[in-house]
C-alpha cells in the first residue's frame, strides 16, 4: 500500500526538506550558507574536485584536507542524503528500538549521526577511510566507537551479524566504495536487519549506479535480502557543474539520488515479495 506525501505547501521552499514551513521557519541549509559567507562557486568547484577523483589513494587524501570543511561546504549544496536515508530507515520502521545497535558506513564528519540522534537512537558505531572525517567525527560525541577502515580495501572491524541497521550514506560512487563491499555490509548485519543505502542518479554517475542495482539485485535473487524500498529524490543536492545536470533536472540546478531500504534474510524465512517500494510518509 503506497504510503501519502506531506502537501507540497508544507515543504520547505528552498530545498523541498518535509518540515512544517511556518513552524521552523527558512531552511537551515541556506541559512547556514548566508551566515558563513560561503561562495557557492568556490563549494561547487571544490566539491566538483572530488567527484573527479576516481582514485582511492587521492580521494581519501582530498577529504582529509577536505574535512574542515565540509559540513559547511555541504550545507551549500543543500545535500539532503543523511535527512532522508535516515528518514527513510525510521518512518518504514517506527517500532526500531531506540537502543539499535547502528553501523554507520563511510560515517565521515558523522552527518548522520547527528540525523539519527535527533530520532532518538544512541548506539552508534561508525567507520571512515579518512582519519581526517573521523576527526571530525569524533569531536561531536555522538558515536560510542569509531574505526579507520577502507571498505573494499579491508573488512568492516566487526564480527558477523552484529548490527541492527546499517547505513552507507554519499559513499556509492566512482573512486569510493566499491560495489563488491556491499555483501560485507550485509555479513556485519544481524539476520532481519536492514541497511540503507543512497547513491545519486544524476548522468555523471549512472554507470557505478548500473553496475550497483546489478549488484543489489543479484543479491536479492540469491535471497540474502529483501528490497524494501526504492525511492528515486530528484531534489538531492545543487549540481557541482553543467556535466552533472541531465536534460531531465527539474528545477533550480538540483541533481537526483536515490534511497534503498533491504532486510536481511533470516535463515528460516519463507520467501516473500516486495514489501514497499514507496516513499516513506512525510517526506
Amino acid at each position: 500500500m503506497g504510503l501519502p506525501w506531506w502537501p507540497g505547501s508544507l515543504l520547505c521552499s528552498s530545498c523541498g526538506d518535509g518540515r512544517l514551513r511556518w513552524a521552523l521557519g527558512p531552511c537551515s541549509h541556506r541559512k547556514m550558507a548566508q551566515e558563513e559567507g560561503v561562495s557557492l562557486a568556490e563549494v561547487r568547484a571544490r566539491v566538483g574536485a572530488s567527484h573527479g577523483i576516481t582514485d582511492l589513494a587521492p580521494k581519501l587524501h582530498f577529504y582529509d584536507s577536505w574535512a574542515p570543511d565540509y559540513d559547511q561546504d555541504v550545507a551549500t549544496l543543500q545535500y539532503r542524503a543523511p535527512r532522508l536515508a535516515v528518514d527513510c530507515l525510521s518512518q518504514a520502521f517506527p517500532g526500531l528500538p531506540h537502543d539499535a545497535l547502528i553501523l554507520d558506513v563511510a560515517c565521515g564528519t558523522g552527518l548522520v549521526a547527528a540525523e539519527l540522534q535527533a530520532r532518538g537512537f544512541s548506539q552508534l558505531h561508525g567507520v571512515d577511510g579518512s582519519p581526517g572525517m573521523l576527526e571530525q567525527a569524533r569531536a561531536r560525541s555522538l558515536y560510542q566507537h569509531l574505526s579507520l577502515c577502507t571498505l573494499g580495501q579491508e573488512l568492516l572491524p566487526s564480527p558477523e551479524g552484529t548490527f541492527d541497521a546499517v547505513l552507507m550514506v554519499g559513499a556509492l560512487s566512482d573512486g569510493q566504495v566499491p560495489c563488491t563491499a556491499i555483501p560485507e555490509l550485509l555479513r556485519v548485519t544481524k539476520p532481519g536487519g536492514l541497511v540503507c543505502l543512497t547513491t545519486r542518479t544524476n548522468p555523471s554517475n549512472l554507470r557505478y549506479k548500473e553496475a550497483l542495482e546489478a549488484t543489489l539485485d543479484g543479491l536479492e535473487q540469491a535471497r540474502v535480502w529483501q528490497r524494501l524500498v526504492a525511492w528515486p529524490v530528484d531534489r538531492w543536492e545543487l549540481a557541482t557543474s553543467e556535466l552533472e545536470v541531465g536534460p531531465n533536472t527539474l528545477t533550480e540546478g538540483f541533481i537526483s539520488g536515490i534511497v534503498y531500504l533491504y532486510r536481511k534474510v533470516e535463515v528460516t524465512q519463507v520467501e516473500g515479495v516486495r514489501s514497499n517500494q514507496q516513499p516513506p510518509v512525510g517526506l
